[in-house]
Formats: C-alpha cells, sequence, structure tokens
C-alpha cells in the first residue's frame, strides 16, 4: 500500500512531467487514433475484454503511441508491467525480469507484461533469451519497434507473437489531441487559448506524432505566458517553436524503402508531380543526394531503356551534379532529372531481355558457340564455317544467327513498338527489306 509520501511524490513528478507523459491515455476509449487496433470490434480489444492476452509486437512511426498502448493492455488486464530498455539492457536484465515474473506467477498468480521498447535494438542473443519465457507464457512480451519486425527482429519470436502495425496519426487525430490537452484538467486546463491558423499548423507540422504535436504545444504555451498576446497561442508563435514540418523519415528505416519505392514507382507511371512530392520528402528527412542519384541512374535503364536512351546520360548527369555540387543546389539537377524520366516514353524490354538470359543461362542447356563466331586466332580455325562480314553488305547487315542452336531471336529481346525502339526496330525492317545478301563488290 502507498504511504501518504509515495502519494506526495507521484503528485509532483506529474506536475513537472512533460505535457506528453501528462496526457498519455489511460484507458482504449481515450486512445487518439488507430480505429483499427483498439476499435471496438477489432482483435486486440476483443482480446483484452476475453482475457486472453498473447504477445503482441506494435510496429509503427515514431508517437503513434505504441508505449501508451502497451500501458493501457497492462492496466486493463490487471498485469504487472515490467519494461526493460533495449538500448542499455543486456541479457543478464532480461533473465531477471523473467526470473521475477516467474516467482510472481507462481506465488501470487499474476501475469506480467514485459515491455521492450525498440525491441529491434536488442541483439539475437537477447531476443533469444525471450523465447522459452514466451513460448511458456511466463511472460506476456509486448515489443515496439519503429522497423519492420519481420526483417528486424527473429522469426521464432516474431512467429510467437501477433504483429500490429500502427499507422501515422492523421492531421484529424492531431487536432483532437490538441483539442483535449487544451481543455484537460492533466493537460493546459484552458489556460491558453490557440488561433484557429496556429491549431491548424500544430497539426499539419507535428506530422502524425503525437509527441511532436504535445511538445511543440507546451513550448508554445510557454512563450504564449511572455508574449504581446499572453494566454494566446498565435501562428507565429507555432512557427517559432516548429519551423518546419516534421515528416517521419529514417534514412535505414521502412520510411526510408516506402517513400524511394513511391518515387521510383511515381516515375515509372509517368506523373511528375508525385516524383517531385516523393523527392521533396526525402531531400528534406536529409536523404544522401547521391542515393537519389544512383537510383534514377538504374531507372533510366530499368524503365525508360531504349525507349529514349538519353535518359540514362540525364540521370548520369544528375548523379555527377550530385557528387560536385551537393545540397542545397543539386536538388535543381535532381528535379530535372526526375521530371525528365517521368515523362519519357518507357519500355522495360532491355531489363526484362537480361533477366530472361540469365535465367537461360542458369537453367537451360549448355549451348556451344557455333563454329563461325568463334575465334579464329587458335590452330584449327580454318575448319570452322564461314563468318559473314555485316560491313561487307548492303546497309552493312547480313542474315545471320547469332545465338546458339535451339535459340531463336525475340527469345529475349520484344521490345514495345515506343520512343527510339521503335524507330531503331522501323529501321532495322527497312535495312532488311532492301537487303540484296549479295556481298558488296
Amino acid at each position: 500500500m502507498d504511504s501518504l509520501f509515495d502519494t506526495q511524490a507521484a503528485e509532483s513528478r506529474a506536475r513537472v512531467a512533460p505535457l506528453a507523459v501528462r496526457m498519455r491515455p489511460r484507458t482504449l476509449d481515450d486512445f487518439v487514433g488507430q480505429q483499427h487496433i483498439v476499435g471496438p470490434d477489432s482483435y486486440l480489444r476483443r482480446m483484452i475484454e476475453a482475457d486472453a492476452l498473447t504477445s503482441l509486437i506494435l510496429f509503427g512511426p515514431a508517437g503513434t503511441g505504441k508505449t501508451t498502448l502497451a500501458r493501457i493492455i497492462a492496466n486493463r488486464t490487471e498485469a504487472y508491467f515490467e519494461e526493460v530498455s533495449a538500448v542499455t539492457g543486456s541479457v543478464k536484465d532480461l533473465r531477471a525480469a523473467i526470473e521475477a515474473a516467474s516467482n510472481r506467477l507462481a506465488i501470487s498468480q499474476q501475469r506480467t507484461i514485459l515491455f521492450i521498447d525498440e525491441i529491434h535494438r536488442f541483439s539475437k542473443s537477447q531476443q533469444d533469451a525471450l523465447l522459452h519465457a514466451v513460448e511458456d507464457r511466463i511472460v506476456v512480451l509486448i515489443g515496439a519497434t519503429t522497423e519492420n519486425p519481420y526483417f528486424e527482429v527473429n522469426s521464432p519470436l516474431v512467429s510467437r507473437s501477433r504483429v500490429l502495425e500502427l499507422q501515422a496519426l492523421s492531421d484529424d487525430d492531431i487536432r483532437e489531441l490538441l483539442n483535449r490537452t487544451l481543455s484537460s484538467s492533466r493537460g493546459l486546463d484552458h489556460a491558453v487559448t490557440v488561433d484557429s491558423d496556429a491549431l491548424d499548423a500544430l497539426s499539419i507540422t507535428a506530422g502524425g506524432d503525437a509527441r511532436v504535436a504535445l511538445t511543440s504545444l507546451e513550448l508554445a504555451a510557454q512563450l504564449a505566458a511572455h508574449s504581446d498576446q499572453p494566454g494566446t497561442i498565435t501562428l507565429q508563435l507555432v512557427q517559432d517553436v516548429m519551423p518546419s514540418r516534421m515528416l517521419p523519415y529514417d534514412k535505414g528505416g521502412d520510411m526510408h524503402y516506402d517513400v524511394i519505392s513511391a518515387f521510383i514507382k511515381s516515375m515509372r507511371g509517368s506523373d511528375p508531380d508525385a516524383a517531385l512530392y516523393w523527392m521533396a520528402r526525402m531531400i528534406h528527412g536529409g536523404e544522401d543526394p547521391k542515393f537519389i542519384a544512383r537510383r534514377m541512374l538504374i531507372f533510366a535503364s530499368e524503365d525508360v531503356g531504349n525507349a529514349d536512351p538519353q535518359a540514362l546520360l540525364i540521370a548520369d548527369a544528375a548523379f555527377r551534379a550530385a557528387e560536385i555540387i551537393g545540397m542545397p543546389e543539386c536538388r535543381i539537377n535532381l528535379a530535372q532529372a526526375a521530371v525528365y524520366l517521368a515523362l519519357a516514353p518507357k519500355s522495360n524490354a532491355a531489363y526484362v531481355g537480361i533477366d530472361k538470359a540469365l535465367a537461360e543461362v542458369r537453367e537451360g542447356k549448355a549451348r556451344p558457340v557455333p563454329s563461325y563466331l568463334r575465334d579464329r586466332t587458335r590452330p584449327g580455325s580454318d575448319q570452322y564455317g564461314p563468318y559473314l562480314y555485316p560491313h561487307s553488305y548492303p546497309n552493312h547487315w547480313v542474315d545471320q544467327d547469332y545465338l546458339p542452336e535451339g535459340l531463336a531471336r525475340g527469345d529475349f529481346y520484344t521490345p514495345d513498338r515506343i520512343g527510339w525502339e521503335d524507330r531503331a526496330l522501323t529501321r532495322l525492317d527497312e535495312i532488311i527489306d532492301n537487303q540484296s545478301g549479295t556481298p558488296l563488290p
């Protein structure tokens, strides 16, 4: 039982705690957003109501409520809540927590929720130390991570857990949270008012992160107390505490791959506006401009190909600019290249062709080089079949098989009639039609 001093200490800590901590939801009904997880008919709510809690891995961007959700689950189920840091914790710490959970279960039949934030930071040996306890339900694991658990968490641990993905909060979700905070006794309790444009700015610049939104509101409220309009948060105050939008972007994680994927797909879909938007997301997030340029170099051959051979030169020039000029000026070069690639005619014939050829080489027969195509500097080459030298024929072309036996023209390269490829194939058709087959004198 807590003493009077314990209660007073807790109240003192609550008074000085950050606004984001004071406003942490205590029930699922207070939880903002994530209705696919905490809504009335959601899996998690049904599981809690049926007291059938299983191990969970909560996966999503920062500030979406992973830690809060873990605490709500523990309170709702009356389980003991144990938190181990994935940054500073060791295997020894894990084993101590598991042993305590085992004793707790044996003595008082109380279950233990073992919460591990950023679980992907645990080493393989640390994650393996959890397996037995999770499998035997000595602990109910709730792991939180901003990285895709299917790549960053050991497969045996993932297979013993239910993975729930949290989404970045919408601007409306953030606005609802801010309005609650302004009126709540645990929040600002009507101590300040917020102009409508300032509230919009706070909602938008948070980038879907509740913690960022509440921290910005708290800083703006502190400035408002000493402003020209005491007690009023204006747009200028919001811009002072958060001059730019905090969109989530992790240069080594899922958001990194999601945004670059959207960038590539936008260029492939011939949408220059979308390509520029996703490029801006990467630049704003501090992405290495050479990484963006490298992906455009690949795209120039993979998706534009010979429909516009100039695209490869444009992409190469953009990469050189990123190397030599650097940010912020090279953003202009990258933007020019991205728009060109997005609007260029598209052909993946070369990309598809080389993969078909590689598949044939790996899986097909071992096909010898036709004798007339072999090197003629070795002894016995005079017995090879005759090689027809194309430059000795009209239009510098002669009908001759260059593939090994069993393969035919068109097995690998099947271009679309678009851009330069269309012109090149038309030119080849003209050459073949006008070919006499007689060597030049």
